[in-house]
């Protein structure tokens, strides 16, 4: 969830159901979780009488991102390295 808002502005709670291929229960469990630490923000308005909820990528989330991947290119240099003695 937290890449695809990376790469996306924002992006409603069925589009992301759509793209992470979840269930509701799921995507709303780990949602929950993501603003409970601040990753992201949700907005919950109407598109006429629907209910939308869109999803954005906090600041914090964005830097938790960044920590992640550094942490993974990390891992995988040093697996290389070892590939290569």
């Amino acid at each position: 969830m937290v890449s695809a808002l990376a790469a996306n502005d924002a992006l409603s709670f069925s589009e992301l159901k759509a793209l992470l291929k979840t269930t509701d229960g799921n995507l709303s469990v780990h949602a929950r979780k993501l603003e409970d630490a601040s990753y992201v923000t949700v907005t919950k308005t109407f598109e006429g009488r629907r209910p939308l909820t869109t999803y954005r990528l906090a600041p914090a989330g964005r830097r938790a991102l960044q920590r992640y991947l550094s942490h993974m290119e990390s891992i995988i240099q040093v697996t290389r390295d070892t590939l290569e003695r």
